[in-house]
């Protein structure tokens, strides 16, 4: 599935805008006072929410370049936007996440 062009920030910006926001995440996890990051986020990785009850997902950030999570990523991106608190919240079902990042492994 291609990417659509918008007039938005090219897909390399919006890319780089969430794994910053993703770095800052995490506010009830312990940080690292160097680095600012989530203790429990290993590099190369980040979290998401996902689901009604938000559960938190640490996936790599490798999955930022498969088109079904891009996919994922814009319709969080409609639904939610990316300029709030709680993190990036996927607009899916647990078990539908599940599936879908096992296959990406």
């Amino acid at each position: 599935m291609a990417i659509r062009k918008t007039n938005k920030l090219p897909q390399t910006a919006v890319l780089k805008q969430i794994l910053k926001k993703c770095s800052s995440l995490g506010k009830k996890h312990d940080y690292n006072d160097e680095d600012g990051l989530p203790l429990d986020v290993p590099k190369g990785h980040f979290a998401v929410y996902v689901g009604e009850n938000r559960t938190r997902y640490i996936i790599p950030i490798s999955f930022l370049t498969h088109p079904e999570f891009q996919c994922l990523l814009r319709r969080a991106e409609e639904e939610f936007g990316f300029d709030h608190d709680m993190g990036i919240t996927i607009p899916c079902e647990e078990v539908v996440f599940r599936s879908l990042t096992s296959m990406l492994r």
